[in-house]
């Protein structure tokens, strides 16, 4: 009979979960949210501005303040910016308090690109959803499409004003008070 008490143990895998998990989320948009939906882009440049009278990131301040009585909330952008420019050039957009709530994205590289597009933003939330399975989240959003299930968890803004529409502040303050407490 062999003894095999010598031998080592191997080790069991490690399931790594993915940053979020059972935490508290808030899925960003940023066109049609934190500034206005139709974002101009030059291939040199990059984005900048769109119509007359809107600047980008123009209601982000707003953001911030709506998310400091909720310091445990997390960010995952879904945005297609992060597809462009990848998740930290495109956080790098954010001021620090903002940036630093950033964990992830709905899109990854190792994600079929052609694919994840052709998913509504609803469905491409929901699938990150069951991947990190938060405890609680919001989707801000200017894209009222394909949002499976129950919806009182998503504030869907106007596309041109976002969150600086009329009513859109108080709306997001509600909501966020509504789901983290």
């Amino acid at each position: 009979m062999t003894s095999t008490s010598h031998l080592p143990h191997s080790p069991r895998s490690a399931t790594v979960l993915p940053r979020g998990y059972g935490g508290l989320l808030l899925y960003l948009d940023y066109d049609g949210v934190l500034h206005h939906h139709n974002v101009l882009w030059h291939p040199e440049r990059g984005p900048y501005d769109g119509p007359p009278g809107f600047q980008l990131f123009e209601h982000v301040a707003l953001l911030e303040r709506l998310l400091e009585p909720h310091p445990d909330v997390q960010i995952v952008l879904s945005t297609a910016w992060v597809r462009r420019y990848g998740v930290y050039t495109t956080s790098k957009r954010l001021p620090p308090k903002l940036r630093s709530r950033v964990i992830g994205a709905t899109y990854h590289s190792k994600m079929d690109e052609a694919e994840f597009i052709a998913k509504p933003r609803g469905v491409q939330v929901q699938e990150d959803t069951m991947r990190r399975q938060p405890l609680r989240w919001v989707a801000l959003d200017d894209v009222d499409e394909g949002w499976p299930g129950e919806r009182s968890h998503i504030f869907i803004a106007d596309e041109a004003l976002g969150l600086g529409a009329p009513g859109a502040a108080d709306s997001v303050r509600t909501l966020l008070q509504s789901v983290f407490g």
